[in-house]
């Protein structure tokens, strides 16, 4: 009597398996060179050094009230600048051909690009925690509860991996990692500046305080603001948890569209 070996079945929880498989490889790639997470480290006190004594006197009259309003913002804009290496590493591994050598592993097709999003929570820890380090050395006081601060960095580091996604479709479409770097800069400067990070919304002309008032990136950061220095909270990170919502319903399928049309032929 012959018996007939019947195939196994596919795990339910292999895909999330194999992102985590792909995160680990990302977290390995910054541990060989940690030289990378470089302009995460400085960057943070570089910004804060340069428009908290360079803008403070002029902006608040008070370098360190101006501090005090400008650290959130910063934090606001160090997330626009980490996350945009997600877009800039897989663009360079899918030019380098990296990406051909999964189209052949059983394997989810959006386990790569979910992976290095995912690995990028290093990046992004390494960044707050060099802010929030760099801040207090220079005279940044946090006016809240331990709760509320452990929340406002959760929710900082959420809404980086859903901002995240925005950057891997550039990755993926863009086939120059120098390109998605000049078109992320295009990006950033507008929604850094035409924000309540640096200076309050109510001081801009009337069409471009509408234009700030729909920031996603100025949601996050009063939201920051209310949790870590004191002020309002609830509607906006009503805002940002929309936004963030808005950012994976959107980029993700956009995403793995891109990924299949390019990666996968």
């Amino acid at each position: 009597m012959t018996t007939t070996t019947r195939p196994a079945r596919p795990r339910a929880f292999a895909p999330i398996e194999q992102c985590g498989t792909f995160a680990w490889r990302g977290v390995e790639k910054i541990r060989r060179n940690p030289a990378g997470l470089t302009d995460v480290v400085l960057g943070p006190a570089i910004f804060l050094v340069l428009f908290g004594y360079v803008f403070g006197g002029a902006i608040a009259g008070s370098t360190s009230e101006y501090l005090q309003y400008v650290f959130p913002g910063i934090l606001g804009l160090t997330t626009l600048l980490a996350t945009m290496g997600v877009g800039v590493a897989i663009s360079t591994d899918l030019k380098e051909g990296v990406f051909d050598r999964f189209r052949s592993l059983p394997i989810a097709r959006i386990a790569p690009l979910a992976g290095a999003v995912l690995a990028d929570i290093v990046r992004q820890i390494v960044s707050l925690t060099a802010l929030i380090g760099f801040g207090l050395l220079l005279g940044v006081r946090f006016d809240t509860d331990p709760a509320s601060f452990l929340a406002g960095c959760a929710l900082a580091i959420g809404f980086a991996l859903a901002l995240s996604w925005v950057w891997v479709l550039l990755g993926v479409a863009i086939n120059e990692p120098q390109a998605v770097q000049g078109i992320g800069a295009l990006l950033i400067f507008p929604l850094s500046f035409i924000s309540n990070i640096f200076v309050p919304v109510d001081t801009m002309p009337g069409w471009m305080q509408t234009i700030a008032e729909w920031n996603p990136v100025g949601h996050l950061v009063e939201t920051i603001r209310g949790l870590w220095m004191g002020g309002p909270v609830t509607e906006p990170l009503l805002a940002t948890l929309a936004w963030m919502g808005v950012f994976l319903v959107v980029f993700v399928p956009l995403s793995l569209i891109a990924y299949l049309r390019r990666a996968c032929g």
